[in-house]
């Protein structure tokens, strides 16, 4: 069995996840994991699939064709160890400004944390006169990793960007 990761772009439109998922069926894949999402017109997404060997390049094949449609690329997943280290969650909100995600993964590379999930929007706040700024993530944190020094830093950048910042580690939140 081969495991393909298959990234999407293009113009949203009705039935484009119809159209991934019956290629995919056709070709005996089992759809896995997936996020996908209207960006600014605009529908992007990455899926990993599950296909037979003997299915994976036709179906690689028959992505290719869609040129015109959906910008697609295709990869064959390694097979990866289990995750190592601590999960953290962040959650973020402030007025929205140039850099706060800079400033955040910064810090957050400095210790070689991984970001495994990281979901962002701007919500326009009428009442405030500007937009504000949420973020959420969900992060590896390497045993290594000085979690003191992370946690002081992640504090620090949000009070010098004005932002309410929560990190927690707590395992029952469902991120998945």
């Amino acid at each position: 069995m081969a495991t393909l990761v298959i990234t999407v772009v293009g113009d949203d439109r009705p039935g484009l996840v119809s159209a991934l998922a019956d290629v995919i069926a056709e070709h005996a894949g089992s759809w896995e994991r997936s996020q996908l999402a209207e960006l600014a017109g605009k529908f992007a997404g990455i899926v990993t699939v599950d296909v037979p060997d003997a299915r994976a390049q036709e179906l690689v094949e028959a992505i290719a064709s869609w040129t015109g449609v959906l910008e697609t690329t295709v990869h064959t997943a390694a097979s990866a160890a289990a995750p190592e280290g601590e999960l953290l969650h962040l959650d973020l909100v402030g007025n929205d400004r140039p850099g706060i995600i800079k400033e955040i993964t910064g810090a957050l590379a400095a210790q070689q944390v991984s970001v495994e999930d990281l979901q962002t929007k701007v919500v326009p706040t009428p009442q405030a006169g500007g937009d504000l700024f949420a973020a959420r993530a969900r992060l590896r944190v390497p045993e290594a990793a000085d979690l003191p020094a992370l946690r002081a830093a992640l504090e620090q950048l949000a009070t010098e960007l004005l932002v309410d910042l929560n990190v927690d580690s707590d395992d029952s939140i469902d991120w998945e």
